[in-house]
């Protein structure tokens, strides 16, 4: 397998990028949305409304996403992605109501396929070789690292310069920083793993469908789901079970920290441990977390208890999405295959906070939610072995 020149370089290069534009399309409404209500007139349901539409497009127009970068390499869509991220922010920036609000957060949601997780890991695939899995982890450090730099600096530039000129700061990142990053740290062209043949038994390409493709996907979209009614509600739930409103905020607070320090640990210690292997750790340690959080019953350190393996499970889970399908399917077509598999997980992300509203509506006192997110866990993991076991029957 070639290797490709100073890829550790390119991987730093593509991090920033990510910092960027996770920091710029996804984070910023938790920050900026009050302000943006305020000034335009538009409900909290609208607002959250037209980003939720955004994640939805986000997903149907991944698949598309992938075939374009298996077809032409990952340059031209991640600087796509610049581009069009700049124009989501710019009309954000300028939004008056509700229908240029809308606007906005469609185009971030087209903005989000071409140049978050997703396509990046895809054009790793194409440009690291056999250093695939390594890259990827170093990518989702950087990642890691977004809501932390964004959350506090989006609030700095509301306080001092409002909310538009905000989104039009971002609006010129995406143009001066992220288009020059995935211009020289992306070779043009399809990458090594389109033009040579596998080297070696597991990198054989298989069919991208059947059962195994089922089971893969409801595992990940489980999961995502999990992930995104823990963000939304964490502290709400937290504070059902009697924590007050200053321990529930500090657990939240680490899982975080979690996240990244899960990511350190498989890029420092499981070299040689086959990304199957962790899949099904990641996925049996979200639901032993979730598990814990049935028992927090206000005892803090319980909590402690289940924010820890939680983030972890949650940075490992990261690494798992763009690893595992390699493994199960080959090197063949993955960008397509990534694209595919983000579209259910997109979906049941957007979905995830309002469903769980849903839920407290009948569970008022949040005494059954941790037990209905539990039971998400165990079939998250149900699914993923299921996954695993049909592969192997395949090869069979």
């Amino acid at each position: 397998m070639p290797r490709i020149a100073f890829l550790w370089r390119r991987v730093c290069a593509l991090g920033v990028a990510q910092i960027v534009s996770w920091g710029t399309l996804f984070y910023t409404i938790a920050v900026l949305g009050a302000a943006m209500r305020a000034e335009t007139g538009v409900g909290e349901l609208w607002l959250f409304g037209s980003f939720t539409a955004g994640l939805f497009l986000s997903g149907l127009v991944s698949p598309l996403v992938g075939r374009q970068i298996d077809a032409h390499g990952g340059r031209r869509v991640l600087a796509s992605g610049s581009l069009l991220g700049a124009a989501a922010c710019a009309v954000l920036a300028a939004a008056q109501g509700p229908i240029s609000l809308l606007a906005g957060w469609l185009l971030a949601g087209v903005a989000m396929a071409a140049c978050l997780y997703d396509p990046a890991f895809a054009t790793l695939h194409q440009i690291a070789g056999l250093s695939y899995r390594r890259a990827v982890t170093a990518l989702t450090l950087f990642g890691g690292f977004a809501s932390t730099v964004f959350w506090p600096l989006s609030q700095y530039l509301l306080d001092t310069v409002g909310w538009r000129q905000t989104f039009a700061t971002y609006a010129v990142l995406h143009v001066v920083l992220c288009l020059p990053l995935h211009v020289a740290s992306v070779p043009a062209g399809r990458g090594a793993w389109e033009r040579t043949p596998a080297v070696d038994p597991d990198a054989a390409p298989r069919p991208h469908g059947g059962p195994t493709f089922v089971w893969l996907a409801a595992a990940l979209s489980l999961a995502a789901f999990i992930s995104s009614a823990i963000a939304a509600h964490l502290i709400g739930l937290l504070t059902a079970t009697g924590l007050s409103a200053r321990d529930a905020v500090l657990i939240g607070s680490l899982i975080g920290p979690m996240q990244v320090a899960g990511r350190i640990m498989e890029f420092a210690f499981t070299r040689h441990v086959r990304a199957l292997a962790m899949g099904t750790f990641a996925f049996a340690l979200m639901a032993g977390a979730l598990a814990v959080f049935t028992q927090v019953h206000g005892i803090w350190i319980v909590a402690l208890a289940f924010a820890i393996p939680y983030g972890w499970a949650n940075g490992i889970m990261t690494i798992v999405r763009g690893t595992v399908p390699a493994e199960l399917f080959g090197h063949r077509g993955y960008g397509a295959l990534l694209g595919r598999l983000a579209l259910p997980q997109f979906v049941l992300k957007a979905v995830a906070p309002f469903a769980l509203t849903l839920l407290f509506a009948v569970d008022p006192q949040r005494a059954y939610s941790p037990y209905a997110l539990l039971l998400l866990g165990l079939l998250a993991l149900g699914a993923y072995a299921a996954a695993v076991a049909s592969a192997q029957r395949s090869r069979s």
